[in-house]
């Protein structure tokens, strides 16, 4: 970062009583107040005009300058120079340090090599040559309540800051501020794409603003690069939607950080690029919890709700748990409902072939996703077993490869929801389909007392058709008839069963029920001897 110095002479300013001085012989004859400070200075150089209004006799009349650019800081710096002290500036104090010489007229029409024209020059050299410099200029300028009357300063700037950020990275010989997990830029030779972002996320939302639109409409950065920059900015000054809110000292700091918060994403949401995967699906969920935590606009949260949809295959289950407004220990089901209606509805428009390959494989990890989000939810107390199966039913049959997760999640909301009847576990466990599932969850299941029995039976069929698909396939006879389970969701005793003939389904149902009646004696002896007590088998 560069710098200036100016003046010679060691700084003669002390504080005495809260008020500061010069040391010197000449007795001061003028009074300054600057907003909270009072200067007793001399009426000479270039301070004579700040007393064009004061008596020539008796006690000075002080001169307010309230409100005044920079503060005091910038005025002493103003008033060192005229007294030719030493002085340094950089990027740092440039800012309140022009504005407040252009305010008290310390131009070239007042005396020759004055400060306003120093300053100039050094801008032109130093400030908009220099990276760090230019954007710690900027940060000064959001600093500040009347930047946007600074156009000969911030405009340049920004123009500065994004000439940079379209150079290619190769020739990105400047210093930068580049802190991901894993990279150490002195063991780096290539400098990454994403090199200024973490720079221009520490400006004032408008200027950042102001950055992002002149880098998009350039049309030289590829939409995932403007993504980053979004990303970077939202992680800095937006709070972590995974984290719980810390409620401020009062409601009206509450307020106004939920106000700041809901200006900033509703910012951020409208510069993302429009191009498919210009940010990540996670992250678009992220801004979305965001979103209902501060209270975003109607429009803003669909906006959010459409974009997560098109990418839901990229999201995970924690990802879709939205805390519900209502009970802070349920979920926001209607929501997720939204997203997933939303991912749906690509699926029913007319696609190419790449693209409906894409969709393809985008359905079976959404599949993946959605049961484990579902076995998530499966604990929430106030989740019913109508809502559940809507929920599970929403994925089109060919979405699920397996229904091992599925079943995981029924089973898990039956651990948790003992109080239901005979009937909703029946109505519960025909949502599984039992030849999608897995030798590992089938086994699992035949042994779950929580399952209904004719769930059980269904699984016993499905057992005994893979034994003899089986036994076929090896050229081992098999004298059992072929059974063929058509619909599991049909009504009735032996529904979905198709066999050779009624006594075959007689017989057959007779000897899959014996065997449940096994599996469960079995169960009860095993039980029986672990609390030392004799089984009667009758």
């Amino acid at each position: 970062m560069k710098f200036m110095k100016i003046g010679t002479k060691p700084d003669v300013f002390y504080t005495e009583e809260a008020t500061r001085s010069v040391l010197s012989d000449v007795p001061t004859d003028l009074v300054i107040i600057v907003n909270n400070t009072r200067y007793l200075l001399h009426k000479c150089g270039l301070l004579q005009r700040l007393s064009s209004d004061t008596d020539d006799g008796g006690t000075p009349t002080p001169v307010s300058l309230h409100d005044f650019p920079g503060g005091e800081e910038a005025f002493e710096l103003c008033a060192k120079f005229c007294y030719g002290i030493a002085i340094s500036l950089s990027a740092h104090n440039f800012l309140p340090a022009i504005s407040a010489a252009r305010f008290l007229r310390m131009t070239e029409s007042v005396a020759k090599g004055n400060l306003v024209m120093k300053l100039e020059s050094f801008f032109e050299a130093c400030i908009l040559h220099g990276w760090k410099d230019s954007i710690v200029t900027l940060q000064s300028a959001g600093r500040l309540p009347t930047w946007s009357e600074n156009p000969r300063i911030v405009r340049p700037c920004i123009d500065a800051v994004v000439e940079k950020i379209l150079t290619h990275p190769s020739k990105v010989n400047w210093s930068f501020t580049y802190t991901r997990p894993g990279y150490n830029q002195k063991q780096h030779r290539s400098v990454p794409k994403d090199w200024w972002t973490e720079d221009v996320s520490e400006l004032d939302l408008d200027l950042f603003r102001s950055i992002i639109s002149a880098v998009r409409s350039s049309k030289k950065l590829q939409p995932q690069l403007i993504g980053e920059a979004l990303h970077v900015y939202t992680c800095k000054h937006l709070p972590d939607p995974f984290k719980p809110f810390l409620a401020a000292e009062s409601s009206a700091a509450t307020e106004e950080t939920l106000t700041k918060n809901r200006r900033v994403l509703e910012s951020i949401v409208s510069m993302i690029p429009s191009d498919y995967g210009s940010v990540s699906g996670r992250f678009l969920l992220k801004l979305l919890k965001v979103a209902n935590q501060v209270g975003a606009s109607p429009s803003t949260k669909a906006e959010l709700v459409r974009r997560s949809g098109r990418q839901l295959e990229e999201a995970t289950a924690e990802d879709l748990l939205f805390p519900s407004p209502t009970h802070p220990s349920s979920f926001d089901i209607g929501i997720v409902e939204a997203i997933l209606e939303n991912f749906l509805a690509q699926q029913r428009r007319q696609l190419g072939h790449e693209e409906r390959e894409r969709m393809a494989g985008a359905m079976a990890r959404v599949a993946k996703v959605f049961d484990s989000y579902l076995q998530a939810i499966a604990h929430d107390p106030h989740l019913s077993v109508t809502k559940l199966i809507e929920l599970a039913e929403s994925l089109p049959e060919i979405a699920r490869q397996d229904h091992d997760e599925l079943y995981h999640a029924i089973d898990t909301y039956l651990k948790e929801h003992q109080e239901l009847s005979k009937e909703e576990r029946k109505r519960l466990c025909r949502v599984i389909d039992c030849r999608k599932l897995s030798a590992n969850a089938r086994s699992d299941a035949i042994a779950n007392d929580r399952l209904p029995l004719r769930t059980i039976v269904q699984l016993l069929f499905v057992e005994q058709e893979r034994a003899r698909r089986a036994s076929s396939s090896r050229g081992t006879p098999h004298h059992r008839p072929s059974i063929e389970i058509t619909n599991n969701r049909a009504e009735g005793p032996v529904a979905g069963v198709k066999p050779e003939s009624r006594e075959t389904m007689r017989m057959e149902r007779s000897r899959s029920v014996s065997e449940l009646k096994a599996v469960k004696k079995e169960k009860e002896a095993v039980k029986a001897a672990s609390s030392g007590e004799k089984l009667k088998v009758k």
